[in-house]
C-alpha cells in the first residue's frame, strides 16, 4: 500500500457527494465502487477494523485512488457497472461464464434467415436469447422452421440478382421446405409476414401466430380445402404443444422478472426467470464467486441491470428474495411479495436456486472427499503404514520459564480437523519445564481415557518434537500394552525432520508432499490451540494469585469476584457500597485496605 499519509491526503481530497471511486495497484484498476458519499465510503476501508481477509488483501494494495463525481445515486450504479464491464477489477464480482452462449440471429437481408450462432457482430440482424442451453434453442428453431418455409442459402437476394435470374432452386424446394424466393416464387409481403410471427414466437408470445393459424385453418374449411385445413390444424397443434411444454406459473401475471440468490461464504448462486403472458420461457442459473464481503443485495443489484440488458427484458416488474436498493429503472417496479400468484412464483426461484446451492456444495464436498483420500493415501505411502490413517493426532506442550505448564491435543479425521475432539491437559505430575515428562503424562492419559471409555484409537500419532519427546510418548504407549496398535512419529521443528520409532536417522519426506503439508498444519494448529490454553491459564493464574493473596480475603471469594467481574482493574474501580453488596462489609474493607497499600507510593 502506498504510505499512509499519502493515501489520507487523497481521502482528505474526496468530496462528500455521490460518485464512483476506483482503486490502482501499480499495474492499473484493481476495485471499482459506488458511494453516496464518497469520502465516508472510502476512508471507512482504511479506519475499519473488522474486515475480513480479501478486503484487508484489497486495502494493503491500493496505492492510488481516484474519483468521479455524479448527479445522484442511479448515475453512480450505471457508471459502476459500465467501468466493472470494461475494466474488470480483480476485486469485483464479474459475471462472467467458461462458455459462450448460443443466440438466434434474424439477419437483416431480403428474406432474412434463421441463424444458431455464438457469436453476436452488431450489425448482422437482430438476436435473440442467449439461450441457456443448446437444447432449448434447437426446440425453438425446430418448431419455427416446421411452421414456416424460411430460406437457408446465403444468396444475396435483391431485385436485380433474382430478375437476373443468377439463382436456381435446391433441394430444400423440392420437398417443400422453402418457397423458392431465389426464383421469385416466394412473396415477399407473405414471406416478411412470416418473420412478423417469428419475431412474437422469439419473444415468447404465441398469440399473434396461433391467431394467424387459426384464422388460415378455418378459411380453407370453409372454402373445403380439407388437406390444407388440416395442415394450418398441425401448425396450430405444434403451438399448443409447445406452449403447454413452458411452466405455466399463473393466468393472471404478464410480463415478470424474477430473481432470487442464496450465498455461503465463497460463492453467491443466482436464479433468473423470464416471464411472459404466464409462463416461464426463460430461465438461467448463475454461480459467481465471492471477492469482498459482499451482502446478496449487493451482489443481485448489478447482475440484474445484466440480466435484463442480455436477455433483452422490457418486464415493468421484477420480484426479488433480497432488497437490492433503488435500481436506475424508471418506471420498473422492485418488490418481494410474500402472498398470493407472485410470491409462489418468487418460491420457485428461491427452491431453484437453493438447489443450485445444495447440488454446488455437495459437488464441492465430493471433490474435498477425494483430496482428503489422496493425502490420507500418501501419507500411508510416505510412513509405510498398514491401514488408511483416518484418525490423527497430535500433542504440543507449552510453558513460560516453566510456569504453568499445560499440554495440547489436536485431532484430524479424514484429513480434516475435527474440533470437538480437541483435549487441553493441565500438567499434574511433574514440576518445572520438563517437555518429556510432561509428553509422557499427556500421552498416558489420553490413550488410557480412550481405552476405559472403548473408543476407538487413532491410526497415527505425531508428537511435536524430536526423538526425546517422541521416545517418551512410545514409552507411554508401551507401559498401556498398546504398543502396535498405533503408529507415532515426532516432527521437529528446526528442520522439520520427521522421527520414527527406533531409527536414529530422520524420515526424508518431500517438501513437497501433501503429507508433510497435512503434518505441518497439525503442527500449527495444535501449536496455536495450545499457547491459547496456556495464556488463559496464566492470565487467570495471575489474577487469582494476586487477590488470594490479600489476607483474609480467601479463594472462594476471589473466584466470585473474578467470575463476576472478569479482572482485578474492572474490581478496584468498584465503590465500598458496590463491593459491600458483593462480598459483605468486613471483606470489602480488607479489600480497599489492599488497594490502598498498592497504590501508596513507595520511597
Amino acid at each position: 500500500m502506498a504510505a499512509k499519509s499519502e493515501i489520507q491526503e487523497q481521502i482528505n481530497r474526496l468530496p462528500h457527494q455521490p460518485g464512483v471511486y476506483r482503486y490502482f495497484d501499480d499495474e492499473g484498476i484493481i476495485y471499482v465502487g459506488k458511494a453516496i458519499d464518497l469520502r465516508k465510503r472510502v476512508s471507512s476501508y482504511f479506519t475499519k477494523q473488522d474486515h475480513n481477509k480479501k478486503t484487508q488483501q484489497l486495502v494493503k494494495n491500493i496505492k492510488r485512488i481516484e474519483f468521479t463525481i455524479v448527479n445522484s445515486e442511479s448515475d453512480a450504479f450505471l457508471l459502476e457497472n459500465n467501468l466493472i464491464k470494461q475494466y474488470q477489477p480483480k476485486y469485483n464480482i464479474l459475471l462472467k461464464d467458461g462458455k459462450t452462449y448460443p443466440y438466434l440471429l434474424l439477419t437483416k437481408e431480403r428474406f432474412p434467415r434463421l441463424i444458431p450462432t455464438r457469436n453476436k457482430q452488431p450489425g448482422d440482424g437482430h438476436y435473440f436469447g442467449p439461450y441457456a442451453n443448446q437444447s432449448g434453442l434447437n426446440v425453438l428453431l425446430e418448431l419455427i422452421r416446421a411452421l414456416y418455409p424460411l430460406r437457408t442459402c446465403t444468396y444475396n437476394l435483391s431485385p436485380e440478382n433474382v430478375e437476373a435470374g443468377k439463382f436456381k432452386v435446391c433441394l430444400e424446394y423440392h420437398i417443400g421446405n422453402c418457397k423458392g424466393p431465389c426464383e421469385n416464387k416466394e412473396d415477399e409481403a407473405a414471406y416478411n409476414q412470416y418473420i412478423q410471427q417469428i419475431r412474437q414466437i422469439l419473444g415468447g408470445d404465441l398469440r399473434l401466430p396461433k391467431q394467424y393459424f387459426r384464422e388460415k385453418m378455418t378459411a380453407a374449411a370453409q372454402e373445403m380445402q380439407y388437406e390444407l385445413a388440416h395442415q394450418f390444424k398441425q401448425k396450430l397443434d405444434k403451438l399448443d404443444d409447445f406452449q403447454a411444454k413452458s411452466t405455466i406459473v399463473s393466468a393472471t401475471l404478464t410480463n415478470i422478472d424474477v430473481f432470487s440468490i442464496a450465498s455461503n461464504e465463497k460463492a453467491a448462486f443466482v436464479n433468473y426467470f423470464k416471464v411472459m403472458n404466464g409462463s416461464i420461457i426463460l430461465t438461467q442459473n448463475l454461480e459467481l464467486t465471492k471477492k469482498l464481503d459482499e451482502s446478496d443485495g449487493e451482489i443481485l443489484a448489478p447482475l440484474i441491470m445484466q440480466l435484463r440488458q442480455e436477455y433483452e427484458s422490457e418486464a415493468k416488474e421484477i420480484l426479488t428474495n433480497v432488497p437490492v436498493g433503488d435500481l436506475p429503472l424508471p418506471g420498473v417496479a422492485v418488490t418481494q411479495p410474500q402472498i398470493g400468484d407472485k410470491r409462489k412464483l418468487l418460491e420457485l426461484s428461491i427452491k431453484n436456486v437453493l438447489y443450485l446451492r445444495k447440488e454446488k456444495e455437495s459437488m464441492n464436498e465430493k471433490s474435498k472427499d477425494v483430496n482428503e483420500v489422496r493425502i490420507m493415501e500418501q501419507i500411508k505411502k510416505d510412513l509405510r503404514l498398514t491401514e488408511l490413517p483416518k484418525h490423527i493426532e497430535c500433542f504440543d506442550n507449552s510453558n513460560f520459564q516453566g510456569d504453568n505448564p499445560v499440554s495440547a491435543m489436536v485431532c484430524f479425521r479424514n484429513a480434516r480437523p475435527s474440533k470437538k475432539d480437541y483435549r487441553h491437559y493441565h500438567v499434574k505430575t511433574v514440576v518445572g519445564p520438563n517437555d518429556f515428562d510432561t509428553m509422557y503424562e499427556v500421552v498416558t492419559r489420553r490413550y488410557r481415557r480412550l481405552v476405559d471409555e472403548g473408543a476407538s484409537l487413532p491410526q497415527l500419532v505425531i508428537v511435536d518434537g524430536g526423538k526425546g519427546q517422541l521416545s517418551m510418548a512410545v514409552k507411554a504407549i508401551k507401559d498401556l500394552n498398546l504398543w502396535g496398535q498405533m503408529a507415532i512419529i515426532g516432527i521437529a521443528k528446526r528442520l522439520e525432520e520427521i522421527y520414527v520409532p527406533n531409527d536414529p536417522l530422520p524420515l526424508y519426506i518431500d517438501k513437497k508432499s501433501e503429507s508433510l503439508r497435512l503434518f505441518q498444519r497439525m503442527r500449527d494448529e495444535v501449536h496455536r490451540f495450545g499457547i491459547t490454553f496456556h495464556r488463559n491459564t496464566r492470565d487467570a493464574a495471575t489474577l487469582k494469585t494476586e487477590l488470594t493473596d490479600v489476607k483474609g480475603l480467601g479463594p472462594i471469594t476471589a473466584d466470585k469476584l473474578l467470575s463476576k467481574f472478569k479482572s482485578v482493574k474492572k474490581i478496584k474501580e468498584l465503590t465500598e457500597a458496590q463491593l459491600i453488596a458483593e462480598i459483605g462489609k468486613a471483606k470489602a474493607k480488607v479489600l480497599l485496605n489492599y488497594f490502598e497499600q498498592q497504590e501508596a507510593p513507595t520511597e
